[in-house]
């Protein structure tokens, strides 16, 4: 392993980890520090596991490191939508035109355990629990954890903060007013509910991600390799039908008979859990700049955190190590030129699939599960039959390539102005066969 500089990584969830991974790789020595107990050694917070939707992105991150096949050893692929309204039968809407591409969904914990592995199995990399951030200097690399023990210092060469959306890298630089920061919340939480396997086997159909959409609102269901299936409930937090306004173990089943018809035979434990699983934030986080000084840098959701509606959050911070590693590529490991150069290359993908990832809440909880939406997904797919490689879905560029975000919008925009331009030529073309019809009956 040759000589570089010591690189701290605060965070040891799964951007953490994986960066951890690459860097080793790289001939660093790593250190990672996180604030919770070590997650192979416990339970998992009641509640908050939000299933991952696995694509492309993350999986062409995860072969980089050669761990592609283990990770999707406890993946179940998800082939397209199941829509199931209040009332009548499901329906099931292919993601990709050939209905052979799939999504992987896969629990944040096993994943997180893999790549925690992986890193400490590397030479070079300590990873430290129970540490949590109290203190930056941004200028000299100095930091104070709290410990079980006590208050602990460290000076790195190089911080990596990949603590998440409340990243305490970036508050530290907040502090310091070396970067500004944006939080824009949505007005809807979150909630876990579970659906257990029913006589050992799954009680959905295992190959689909579910979707209720109820227009203002809807719940999801992603299947895990013990056939269960962990349900996750988007709401307003306020208001009629929202979290706030179901306090009681009536009212509470009542709303499920009257909205999840469905649902409610299949979750006897739906009350225990609504009554007892916390509701937690959506929202979007912008900072700038990512970097300081080209020895403090932030990455993943401690740059820029998205809703999960499009399945992007991880597979986008997996592809931010990608870039990464790429820009220290690029500058022979000049970290005071690979962290700007990071920033500038990530930024426009990073706010693309920000907009998109609200773009298709709107999608999934109110369009699905029209009869016009439907017709629209069938024309999409009858043009990428029709012309293969130059008119590709949005869905498609997004979760089964590695298009850079940004590129994706521009291209779906040419090819829906595309569209226009001929659906206006052939309406004007019909229209002027019309008149020459008009005009030859006249005759006749």
């Amino acid at each position: 392993m040759t000589e570089k500089e010591r690189v701290t990584i605060v965070g040891a969830g799964l951007a953490g980890s994986l960066l951890a991974c690459f860097l080793a790789r790289r001939g660093y020595r790593v250190h990672v520090y996180e604030r919770r107990p070590d997650p192979r050694k416990g339970t998992t917070e009641r509640g908050r596991s939000i299933n991952l939707a696995l694509s492309e992105r993350g999986l062409d991150a995860l072969r980089r490191v050669g761990l592609v096949e283990q990770v999707l050893a406890d993946a179940l692929p998800m082939r397209g939508r199941m829509v199931h309204p209040v009332q009548g039968g499901s329906d099931f809407q292919p993601y990709s035109r050939t209905g052979g591409r799939a999504i992987n969904s896969i629990s944040r914990g096993a994943l997180n355990n893999v790549l925690l592995d992986a890193a400490e199995a590397l030479p070079g990399v300590e990873i430290d629990f129970e540490h949590r951030l109290v203190g930056l200097v941004p200028e000299t690399g100095e930091l104070t954890f709290e410990t079980p023990e006590g208050s602990a210092r460290v000076t790195a060469e190089i911080v990596l903060g990949a603590d998440g959306a409340g990243s305490a890298v970036r508050g530290q630089l907040l502090g310091h007013g070396v970067l500004t920061e944006s939080l824009d919340f949505l007005d809807y939480g979150y909630k876990e509910l579970t659906i257990p396997p029913v006589g050992g086997d799954f009680a959905l159909a295992p190959d689909a991600l579910h979707i209720w959409p109820r227009g203002t609102s809807m719940m999801i269901a992603l299947p895990n390799p013990d056939r269960s299936f962990t349900c996750t409930l988007f709401w307003p937090t306020s208001g009629t039908s929202s979290f706030a306004s179901l306090g009681s173990p009536a009212a509470i089943e009542q709303h499920f008979r009257t909205h999840y018809p469905d649902v409610v035979p299949l979750a006897p434990n739906l009350v225990d859990d609504y009554l007892h699983n916390p509701v937690g934030l959506l929202g979007t986080v912008r900072c700038a700049p990512w970097q300081h000084g080209g020895r403090v840098g932030l990455l993943g959701d401690a740059a820029h955190a998205i809703v999960p509606f499009y399945g992007q959050g991880a597979n986008c911070a997996f592809e931010d190590v990608v870039e990464l590693d790429r820009c220290l590529d690029e500058t022979a490991d000049t970290w005071a030129m690979a962290l700007p150069l990071f920033d500038v290359r990530r930024r426009d993908n990073a706010e693309a699939i920000a907009r998109m990832a609200l773009a298709n809440f709107v999608e999934m909880r109110d369009k699905v599960a029209s009869p016009v939406f439907r017709l629209g997904k069938q024309v999409e797919h009858t043009l990428e039959r029709a012309l293969p490689g130059r008119y590709v879905s949005r869905y498609e560029l997004v979760s089964f390539s590695t298009t850079p975000y940004a590129e994706v919008q521009r291209r779906v925009r040419r090819q829906h102005q595309l569209l226009g331009v001929v659906s206006v030529g052939a309406a004007a073309l019909l229209s002027a066969l019309g008149a020459v019809a008009v005009r030859r009956r006249r005759r006749q």
